[in-house]
This record gives C-alpha cells, sequence and structure tokens, in this order.
C-alpha cells in the first residue's frame, strides 16, 4: 500500500489529505472523528484525478470534520465525585465514594466502588482511581501483548520490554533498544482497542516509520485496524 498527502483550499481553510493507494477498484474518502481524511484511491490514477475528485468532495469534507469538532472534547473533565462515570475497557461506571477503615477500589455491579480511609476528597478519590487503573493496565496490556506476540515472533524479532506510564499525547511508543510503552489511560478503551495500539508499536520493530511496508504489515496481522483506531478516537476523545 503506497501512499501520498495533499491540499486542498476551501475558503480559508485547508483541508489535508492522506492517499492510500491499493489494488482497488474506485475511490473512496473518508473523514474520521479526529477531522483527519483519507482517500482510498485505486494503484496508478493519476494524482492530479485525486486531487480533482477531493475538491468536488471538499464542502461534504469540511461539513463533516465540523460536525465531529461538536464533540470536542467529548468527554467532560472528571470531578471524581459520587454519581460520576469512568470508563474501563470500553464500559462507563458510576463512582460510589464511602469512608473506610482502608483505602479500596472495587468494581462491582456496574459501580466503582471507592472507600476512602479518613478525610473523603476529589484528589483522594482520584489517587486511588490512578493507582488502581496502573495495575488493571500493567496486567492487561501484558495478557494482551502475550496474545499478540506469536504473530512477530514468526517474523524473527525480538520481544520488546514493556512498561505503562501516564502519557499526554501518544498511546504508545517503541524506542529503539526495545521498550514499548503504554499510556495508562488505555485502560480505558476497549480490549480491541488496545490490541490495535499494542499491534502498530509492535509493527515497529520491523518498520521504524510509517512506510506503505508498515501498513502493509499492520494490516495484514490486524485487518480491522482502521476500524479499530476509530472506536479509540470516538471512546476516548
Amino acid at each position: 500500500m503506497n501512499s501520498a498527502f495533499g491540499t486542498i483550499k476551501y475558503g480559508r481553510e485547508q483541508v489535508q489529505f492522506n492517499v492510500l493507494y491499493s489494488a482497488r477498484k474506485t475511490l473512496g474518502i473518508e473523514v474520521y472523528p479526529d477531522s483527519s481524511v483519507v482517500v482510498k484511491a485505486p494503484l496508478g490514477i493519476d494524482s492530479s484525478e485525486v486531487q480533482r475528485r477531493v475538491f468536488r468532495r471538499v464542502r461534504w469534507i469540511v461539513r463533516q470534520q465540523r460536525y465531529f469538532r461538536q464533540f470536542d472534547p467529548r468527554t467532560p473533565v472528571r470531578q471524581f465525585v459520587g454519581g460520576e462515570t469512568h470508563l474501563y475497557l470500553g464500559r462507563q461506571f458510576r463512582l460510589a465514594i464511602s469512608s473506610g477503615n482502608q483505602d479500596s477500589v472495587k468494581l462491582t455491579r456496574g459501580y466503582f466502588t471507592v472507600a476512602v480511609r479518613g478525610t473523603v476528597s476529589s484528589d483522594k478519590v482520584k489517587s486511588l482511581l490512578d493507582s488502581w487503573y496502573a495495575a488493571k493496565a500493567t496486567a492487561k496490556f501484558e495478557e494482551i501483548l502475550t496474545h499478540r506476540w506469536p504473530h512477530f515472533e514468526k517474523l524473527g524479532l525480538s520481544k520488546p520490554r514493556m512498561q505503562t506510564k501516564y502519557l499526554k499525547k501518544r498511546w504508545g511508543s517503541l524506542s529503539r533498544n526495545g521498550l514499548l510503552t503504554l499510556n495508562t489511560d488505555l485502560i480505558r478503551a476497549p480490549k480491541e482497542c488496545i490490541d490495535y495500539v499494542i499491534t502498530h508499536e509492535l509493527c515497529h520493530l520491523q518498520y521504524h516509520d510509517h512506510s506503505a511496508e508498515f501498513y502493509r504489515l499492520l494490516e495484514k496481522v490486524l485487518p480491522d485496524w482502521e476500524k479499530r483506531k476509530h472506536k479509540l478516537e470516538l471512546t476516548l476523545a
């Protein structure tokens, strides 16, 4: 799968798009929840024809981007108070907060039941939930990595070390020395979305950039990766 980039001007807006060439007969245009635009085009089509087709649809593209922007931010800032909902593996759970003899977090019957020793405060509840998420993330990510690894072991690659930490702008990264870092916040996403991020990063063991070869490997290992990526963006936006 080859790729290229393009830009169309629409009024005061610049519409950027990524073109993915593959063995297909028709040209399709998709606008994703993060407002990115992907054009799926047949191999051999002239770049000027791609530009012309995008220009014909630019009004629709901008309308779709504006539609998605109305949901930003889709998740309100959390206050860590009783009755508020929080995500775990793609499902919403309500907070039930109480005083207790010891600090604890339990997931039962659709609730995050948080017991706080001493004075109850939103900061303390947040700290307890963050610690709970971090512990769950380490175990769940390792489980998914172990499940996914055989696909890459066949390529003669070395299994990376894994760590979890809160990242501000990335879901994951893979260093040159084989350290896979995953954002703890991913534990809030559906399992198939976590699998997508891990698989994406593992593909970088073979290809360190986002070349056509990289996407070819990603699509081979995870044919529905785009669907999973979109679901992740919608869930955790």
